[in-house]
């Protein structure tokens, strides 16, 4: 027997029992750490895997959006652009588009939502004028004068002309008239041989009403007079005249003053100009004077004297020609610098749609509005995108609002109508970036 005794083999189990124990723990602890190893490499590859997932999800709709056909590819985009736009949590945004070839509506977001329109406000105005006076129509300002010009009874020897009756100056409100056109006039009236007015210079300023402000215009702001003899932002022509004359050595003996030009009065000069001289800058340069200007021959349209009432009554009747007639809106002034207007990006897309219908209306137009990084207004805007001189666009800004409403044409060749219009917004360059990000992805 391998044991000699009891107590031997007792001391023997015990001593084994000893070192079987830490053994026993020694290989539980080490399995337990493996356990805990294997844990964490399957939640580590299940981490990885879900991020790849995710990753080849969102790629799967960034790509989804650029080979969706066109137009829902741009929808994608826009709707994505829109999605992210975080001013529009505290603010309002009006917007669509429209397809000119096919004849519909691309994209639409709140476009009957009633907007005070800024500048863009000169699309109306523009696309009225150009309709209702022609491309062919000048603006017309008149040197007249009444009774006879005769020598000088003084001296038998005296060489003196005199003008025995007064000088009209008839003005037609063109923003345009320069010193040089000034000189002019006063050189028209040497011309007749006389040195001397034994009459008055009087200004006709019945082309309009008396009105020399807008409706709902700042007072605060630096506005220019709505004068039929407007020069250089003022009512000051005729003061400028008598300067002019006076270097032409030629002498008032009578008094300035203002009245209406008798029927049967003689035409001394006439200054006309075209209207397109006059559109290029109101609408490149968002001239609000040349605007207001364009309104009142608008207004002379339907009888002397002219007036905004008269003008957004012919405004009224292009709008229901356009199909917009029964859209909410208020039609204040030419320029936009009305706080009293109020339209809509519906009704903007609506006139230009109208304009694009009438090859001389569109082609006078297009050739006014601004270019994506090139001229005007937004030269400095959409650089470097495929909105870059291709966006053929009216801007607008007032404080809180922002709008942009134009032209331009889309990858596959249809020329698109659009309209942005931002309200409420407190800066407005998040509102112009906004505006610069749907214009590239329209274009592209």
């Amino acid at each position: 027997m391998f044991f000699t005794s009891f107590w031997q083999m007792r001391v023997l189990i015990l001593l084994f029992a000893k070192l079987c124990v830490p053994l026993y723990i020694f290989f539980m602890l080490d399995m337990i750490r493996h356990s805990i190893l294997y844990i964490c490499m399957l939640l580590s590859a299940a981490t990885s895997l879900a991020q790849d997932f995710t990753t080849s999800a969102d790629t799967l709709v960034a790509d989804t959006t650029y080979t969706l056909p066109w137009p829902q590819s741009m929808q994608a985009r826009l709707d994505s652009i829109i999605g992210e736009a975080k001013m529009l949590e505290t603010s309002q945004m009006g917007f669509l588009v429209y397809d000119l070839d096919d004849d519909s509506v691309l994209y639409a977001r709140d476009q009957r939502q009633v907007i005070r329109p800024a500048s863009t406000m000169k699309l109306i105005t523009a696309i009225t004028a150009l309709d209702q006076l022609g491309t062919d129509y000048e603006y017309s300002t008149r040197v007249c004068y009444t009774g006879k010009v005769m020598p000088s009874a003084t001296f038998e020897q005296d060489s003196t002309q005199l003008l025995m009756g007064d000088i009209y100056i008839i003005g037609g409100m063109d923003p345009k008239i320069s010193e040089e056109d000034i000189s002019t006039f006063a050189k028209s009236i040497r011309s007749l041989g006389v040195d001397t007015i034994c009459g008055n210079i009087y200004a006709d300023r019945s082309m309009k009403d008396s009105d020399q402000y807008g409706e709902g215009w700042c007072w605060d702001d630096d506005n220019a007079i709505l004068s039929p003899l407007v020069y250089k932002r003022k009512d000051n022509m005729i003061d400028v005249l008598l300067t002019a004359l006076s270097k032409e050595k030629v002498f008032l003996d009578g008094n300035k003053g203002e009245k209406k030009c008798p029927q049967g009065a003689k035409v001394a000069y006439e200054l006309r100009r075209p209207l397109e001289d006059v559109l290029q800058p109101m609408m490149k340069l968002s001239n609000n004077l040349y605007a207001e200007s364009m309104y009142y021959q608008i207004g002379l349209t339907q009888g002397r004297p002219a007036t905004a009432k008269k003008a957004q009554t012919v405004e009224e009747a292009i709008m229901k020609k356009a199909g917009a007639g029964d859209a909410i809106h208020r039609f204040a002034d030419g320029s936009g610098l009305s706080l009293y207007n109020y339209l809509s990006a519906e009704i903007e897309v609506a006139f230009l749609r109208y304009a694009f219908k009438r090859e001389a209306v569109f082609d006078a137009l297009y050739r006014s509005l601004p270019i994506a990084a090139v001229d005007g207004t937004i030269k400095d805007r959409m650089a470097g995108t495929p909105a870059a001189g291709n966006v053929h666009a009216k801007t607008g800004t007032l404080s809180g609002v922002s709008s942009l409403a134009g032209y331009l044409t889309a990858p596959n060749g249809h020329r698109l109508a659009f309209s942005i219009m931002n309200q409420g917004v407190m800066r407005g360059i998040y509102a112009k970036n906004l505006q610069d990000k749907l214009c590239a992805a329209m274009c592209r």
